[in-house]
């Protein structure tokens, strides 16, 4: 497992652990300034294959990838972590997601306007990101909605649709998201939303949050 981006991790597998009957070496390499060159080779079993998919690295300057190959996470079927499909890209095991129920009241704003009002909050928190507020959906201003043809994929979480809210002429884009089907482990959060706390004024027992700086906003 290797952190090429500071976000999540990636997979490398040993060579001698591959088939080497499904790698098709080609001409071409991929360079990175840290890892160095990789020959870039095409997956195939059966009469299916990914071309460049995979990019295997005879030598390199960190020692620990040499003889090792890495497959791209969005050319390959499935990914699986024991007998459990994962999605997106590796759970990294320096994260963690706990969701708690909570009696807190919540209020979220948006341009004065408010568009929900709970107290009956799921508190999601995720390693590394500000705590997610999720709502009831009848303790949500469901009229200002708007639905959205963003979607987006979590490998803790699944997979979430988004709303954008609509205050008189003005469209404020996917500001809102929910996950019907989550994963397994966040089953707490099935049919809730949530509001980007970035972009969004989030009232707690009647104090005014102050907004979060994320990748997200």
């Amino acid at each position: 497992m290797v952190w090429e981006v500071p976000y999540f991790p990636a997979y490398y597998f040993p060579l001698e652990d591959v088939s080497e009957e499904v790698l098709i070496r080609g001409n071409l390499t991929k360079h990175s300034p840290s890892r160095g060159d990789a020959a870039l080779a095409t997956v195939r079993v059966g009469e299916r294959e990914a071309v460049d998919a995979a990019q295997i690295y005879d030598t390199s300057p960190i020692e620990e990838l040499t003889g090792h190959v890495r497959f791209e996470f969005d050319a390959m079927d499935a990914w699986f972590e024991e007998d459990e499909e994962i999605f997106v890209h590796p759970r990294d095991p320096g994260v963690r997601v706990d969701i708690l129920a909570s009696s807190r009241h919540v209020r979220i704003e948006v341009d004065g306007v408010t568009v929900a009002d709970s107290v009956r909050p799921r508190l999601l928190f995720e390693t590394g990101l500000p705590t997610r507020y999720y709502l009831p959906k009848t303790d949500v201003r469901l009229d200002l909605l708007e639905p959205s043809d963003t979607v987006t994929h979590c490998p803790y979480k699944g997979t979430a649709g988004y709303h954008s809210v609509r205050i008189g002429d003005e469209l404020h884009w996917d500001l809102v998201w929910g996950y019907d089907t989550p994963l397994p482990e966040s089953q707490k959060i099935i049919g809730l939303v949530a509001f980007l706390n970035e972009k969004v004024d989030v009232y707690v027992d009647g104090v005014l949050q102050d907004r979060p700086k994320s990748k997200f906003g």
